[in-house]
């Protein structure tokens, strides 16, 4: 994420880590990599995410669209990764501020 993150901003990478017991799981083979984020005023936007190298460091992203952070306020991110068989991972919520504009 960059520094600072203002409302209506495109083209920012959200980026998720997938760990286990604070170790990568290799999401090479998941079936569906998701990206959970959360507004100020609850609503929760799900955006398939990409990952960010070959996936066995357990990262995948996603980049901001127009319309994403439309308020500004705390939001909240959180990743998931579902692999055939039903087995699934979610990451830890991370936090971040989107700033006014004047």
């Amino acid at each position: 994420m960059s520094c600072e993150i203002h409302k209506g901003d495109v083209g920012t990478k959200m980026l998720v880590t997938v760990t286990d017991c604070d170790v990568a799981v290799d999401i090479s083979t998941a079936d569906y990599l998701s990206i959970f984020i959360k507004k100020p005023d609850g609503t929760i936007l799900t955006r398939t995410g990409v990952l960010e190298t070959d996936g066995t460091d357990g990262k995948m992203h996603y980049v901001i669209l127009s319309g994403d952070l439309d308020v500004a306020g705390s939001y909240k991110l959180q990743g998931r990764v579902v692999f055939s068989g039903l087995s699934s991972y979610y990451t830890s919520t991370a936090t971040f501020r989107v700033e006014r504009n004047l």
